[in-house]
């Protein structure tokens, strides 16, 4: 739950208190990883009803991450 408390601070700052184009938000979809601005994701994804917020990799502002999902594989 901490992942979702993380990502909502991020949107919501990015949203209200900064400029949402700025930021990029990469996700799955299927076996794709898609890259898009924050408000074409907010609009894509219904506002998180067909995109739930378990797909996204990562959170970029101008190319410094700011949220990345933690990959646990083992080789």
């Amino acid at each position: 739950m901490a992942k979702k408390g993380v990502i909502e601070e991020i949107f919501s700052k990015a949203r209200f208190a900064d400029n949402a184009k700025k930021y990029t938000v990469l996700y799955r979809d299927f076996d794709k990883v898609k890259e898009i601005t924050l408000p074409e994701f907010i609009k894509e994804s219904n506002n998180f009803q067909t995109i739930p917020i378990t797909r996204i990799e990562s959170i970029k502002k101008n190319h410094r991450i700011l949220f990345e999902k933690n990959s646990k594989r083992s080789d």
